[in-house]
């Protein structure tokens, strides 16, 4: 039909096109180190501290709606707010203000990552809303411009959009990236129940104050073993300050910490905050053994593997796997 026509007989409508939704991978993180100064003036301490991205992650789907509306699936759904108290509304929030236009979205979070576990859910999931709604509404914002709002939004959010292994310092949003040759093997032995942050720095600055626990050194040895590529030369270098502090929030985490170096890991620390505790394994068949070891010791809630380093948030094609390993099998009978 032609265009004449189309007037003549009034369907000339401008039709509006609705945009598919946008999935998107929103990767875990660990701290393979991470040194706490002391407190600021504005509240925050001073970090050093190098992020490695990991497989485990959350998958978010964004969709054109009438409304701001969050939706969470997955293990620990119930304890996330779907409010405006959540990093993924503010994030929304304010990308959806640089671009002149309101919010109306429906996001749904299907958590991989476990809830207050000390491995930057949240911050992900901020991260993954700014690469999502970037995508969604066609604002062509490079990395470098999405980072500066992720800034804004949390310590962690920059690094969860950059991902790989990064030198983070001041908050830990100002980023380097950090050359890691190879994939790293990971067990996560994901607790119950979960940690505050501000809780956790809080103890810290109380240990600190009836004495002195150790404070770790600068990072260049471990940026060395990363380099290299070599898990037996990085595990005994990794260390976390918070790690003393969360230990004495849950005297319980010693336990699980024992347990994995026991059932064969390189090496095990407190995950950033806690409780998560990560544990490096030296191939993919020692990190199943060490998983199902923990699985039947009763340490953890559940166990999970992982590698890494792995991109920051981005876009995925449905064709992907969803979430990086299932519960590991019970390990079979021991041998005397």
């Amino acid at each position: 039909m032609v265009p004449a026509q189309q007037h003549l007989l009034g369907l000339d409508t401008v039709l509006s096109v609705v945009p598919s939704p946008v999935t998107v991978r929103a990767p875990s993180k660990v701290n393979l180190h991470l040194g706490v100064g002391d407190l600021r003036a504005d509240g925050y301490h001073e970090l050093t501290t190098v992020f490695q991205a990991l497989s485990l992650a959350d998958d978010l789907e964004i969709a054109p709606a009438n409304s701001l509306t969050l939706r969470v699936t997955g293990e620990g759904a119930a304890e996330v707010p779907t409010d405006r108290t959540n990093l993924v509304w503010k994030a929304a929030v304010r990308l959806a203000q640089l671009a002149g236009r309101p919010p109306l979205v429906e996001i749904t979070i299907d958590k991989g990552i476990p809830v207050a576990g000390g491995m930057a859910g949240g911050s992900a999931d901020a991260a993954a809303t700014l690469v999502g709604l970037n995508e969604l509404w066609e604002l062509g914002l490079h990395r470098d411009e999405l980072a500066a709002v992720a800034a804004e939004l949390g310590s962690d959010v920059p690094f969860a959009l950059h991902g790989g292994t990064a030198l983070g310092t001041g908050r830990g949003e100002r980023l380097l990236p950090v050359l890691s040759r190879n994939s790293f093997h990971w067990v996560l032995a994901l607790a119950k129940g979960g940690l505050s942050t501000p809780e956790v720095f809080t103890e810290l600055d109380r240990l600190r104050v009836q004495g002195e626990p150790p404070r770790l050194g600068e990072p260049q040895a471990l940026m060395q073993a990363l380099a290299s590529g070599d898990a037996h030369q990085l595990a005994p270098l990794l260390g976390n300050d918070l790690q003393v502090a969360a230990v004495s929030l849950r005297p319980d985490l010693r336990r699980t910490l024992r347990a994995g170096v026991e059932a064969g890991a390189l090496a095990g620390l407190v995950s950033g905050s806690g409780p998560t505790c990560a544990f490096l394994c030296e191939t993919t068949e020692s990190a199943v053994a060490v998983a199902a070891e923990l699985s039947g010791a009763g340490v953890a809630r559940s166990v999970r593997t992982a590698t890494g380093p792995v991109p920051g948030a981005r876009i995925t094609g449905q064709e992907e796997p969803h979430h990086p390993s299932p519960e590991p099998p019970a390990p079979g009978p021991r041998r005397a």
